[in-house]
């Protein structure tokens, strides 16, 4: 596992030499004492005077963005309760070393019940440091039960405006991002009904055709949930879901890059096919033995098995990672199917423009990670003002 190491630096500061993602050269940027992002300048210009870092035609981005993660520490999240503000607190401080800025706590499917206090949790919560919580992820209970997964049955609901009102109570507004099967609306009212509420509407867990799909999206869906995986493969007389996603340049799709959710090799098509982080963005989709050994954890009533940061139920049928979101974006440039910037970019930037925040520009808090590339190594570290 990956932890970002801190270089501390006294404000106001001059970052030099920077790469940045979006732009050619190198730039420089203007940290005030603040700690925000006070300019952007090319290297040609006359440098202000102030303690500078020269970082050598390192990247300097952002840190990074998961909108899809299930837990750490031990904890899962549709399993909070009061007693367990202070653990999402040391959950906010280690994700920030892991270099995350912010996430989406994910919900998966459970009872109306404990989604609802769950909620209720993340309501109170505001964290006194390290990564911020950005909203909730409600990955479910609208799921097709062909595709559900890991998600337990027993909890699936039908996908009505109704249902939807019930599952949301009082929160809708903390609620930033739902995964559901589109497929299982027949009224075609759900996803304009969540828009309206300014919930991003995600599609998985589904057998949506591309007809399916295309409603969805013109509908104002603009998300997969983790390409590929619970859900039809791409096939060449049937594109489903994920060939229309594809094909889409208003939706961006989920994707975990840990090489066992989806191969490499169809992670190489699926960056080229979705002009990288375009239309694609890293997720950890990380259980709530994130940051804790390999071995068996109790998941719901259920327990799964942690093997080299692989989450797997009993009976073998995939779970998710207990893999660092940044780890991802460092297969994809070991593997060699991924050029560096695009692969910091998908777990930076594209989270980001997924849910509408803004990526690194003047104004902005210079939470910083500097990339270095060795080869097909790629590392960070924090740059602590």
């Amino acid at each position: 596992m990956t932890q970002a190491t801190i270089t501390e630096i006294t404000r106001p500061l001059e970052i030099l030499n920077a790469r940045l993602l979006d732009r050619e050269s190198l730039w420089r940027i203007s940290i005030d004492a603040e700690g925000m992002i006070s300019a952007i300048h090319p290297m040609s210009d006359t440098a202000l005077e102030a303690v500078s870092l020269d970082v050598a035609g390192d990247w300097i981005t952002l840190g990074g963005i998961d909108l899809q993660i299930n837990g750490a520490l031990g904890l899962a999240f549709p399993d909070v309760e009061p007693q367990h503000l202070p653990l999402l607190q040391e959950i906010c401080t280690f994700l920030y070393t892991q270099g995350v800025d912010g996430f989406l706590p994910t919900l998966v499917t459970t009872s109306v019940e404990k989604i609802a206090r769950s909620l209720s949790v993340f309501a109170e919560f505001q964290p006194t440091q390290g990564a911020s919580v950005l909203g909730v992820h409600l990955e479910g209970p609208f799921l097709n039960r062909a595709k559900r997964g890991a998600h337990p049955e027993e909890y699936l609901l039908p996908l009505t405006v109704d249902n939807v009102k019930r599952v949301l109570g009082d929160y809708a507004s903390l609620v930033k991002v739902i995964t559901l099967a589109p497929e299982l609306d027949t009224t075609g009212k759900v996803i304009p009904y969540l828009r309206s509420l300014g919930i991003t509407v995600s599609l998985g867990h589904s057998l949506a055709n591309a007809e399916q799909a295309q409603t969805a999206f013109t509908q104002g869906a603009t998300m997969v949930t983790h390409a590929f995986n619970a859900m039809p493969s791409l096939h060449h007389r049937e594109p489903g879901l994920l060939g229309t996603a594809i094909a889409n340049p208003n939706v961006q799709c989920g994707l975990i890059a840990d090489g066992q959710h989806v191969n490499p090799i169809m992670v190489d098509l699926l960056l080229r096919a979705s002009h990288y982080e375009q239309g694609l963005f890293l997720v950890s989709d990380a259980l709530a033995p994130l940051g804790l050994p390999d071995g068996v954890y109790p998941w719901d009533s259920r327990q799964i098995e942690i093997q080299q940061g692989t989450a797997r139920l009993r009976d073998r049928t995939l779970a998710g990672t207990t893999l660092p979101l940044l780890v991802g974006a460092q297969n994809l440039v070991k593997w060699g199917i991924c050029p560096a910037p695009s692969a910091i970019a998908l777990a930076t930037s594209a989270p980001r423009r997924a849910i509408g925040l803004p990526d690194l520009a003047p104004h902005q808090p210079a939470s910083l990670l500097q990339w270095h590339l060795e080869g097909s190594t790629l590392t960070f570290k924090r740059v602590l003002l």
